[in-house]
């Protein structure tokens, strides 16, 4: 193996196993140039002018776009109700008697879930409409999608409660 070592003059090096001088162009010992890279832009595009990527704030959905099928608020909406539906439901059985279809068929409570259905639709649109978002604000034990399971099996466990009284004719919670 070869070593070469450089004399001042950069043309002249010499091999250290033997010390004969050899002759390398100056050429092969100049420090090797990168490629060039040009690239054009068309005429009629504008030079972007981007902004930092932490001052921008996600555009806000309008209400219908949150209202839409795919939206970030009806399956979070249904869910928010039938989980306190779901309660209400079992907490009347326990201390009435009545069971869901029964409490349904009333109509006693219509005014409540009327009240009730409100609150937590503009309560839960109100964030959505300002920008948040429920992931944004979720940590930890209670997240977002907790959120979203806890309600798909609430809305499971209405039909559950209101299938179960209508085969056996009596109340979930016999009291």
């Amino acid at each position: 193996m070869a070593a070469t070592v450089m004399s001042s003059m950069g043309s002249i090096a010499f091999a250290a196993a033997g010390g004969f001088p050899v002759r390398v162009p100056a050429s092969a010992l100049a420090p090797r140039r990168r490629a060039l890279v040009v690239r054009a832009q068309a005429e009629d595009a504008e030079p972007k002018t981007e902004e930092p990527k932490a001052a921008k704030k996600p555009a806000s959905p309008g209400l219908w776009d949150a209202l839409a099928f795919s939206g970030p608020a009806p399956e979070r909406i249904n869910g928010r109700l039938a989980m306190v539906g779901f309660v209400s439901a079992l907490a009347v059985e326990a201390s009435r008697g009545g069971g869901l279809l029964s409490q349904a068929g009333s109509g006693s409570g219509l005014a409540w879930f009327a009240a009730t259905a409100a609150v937590l639709s503009v309560a839960s649109l109100v964030p959505l409409l300002k920008g948040d978002s429920a992931e944004a604000r979720s940590g930890g034990f209670m997240s977002a999608d907790a959120e979203l399971w806890n309600g798909r099996f609430a809305m499971l466990g209405l039909v559950a409660l209101a299938f179960t009284e209508y085969l056996t004719g009596a109340p979930f919670i016999n009291a």
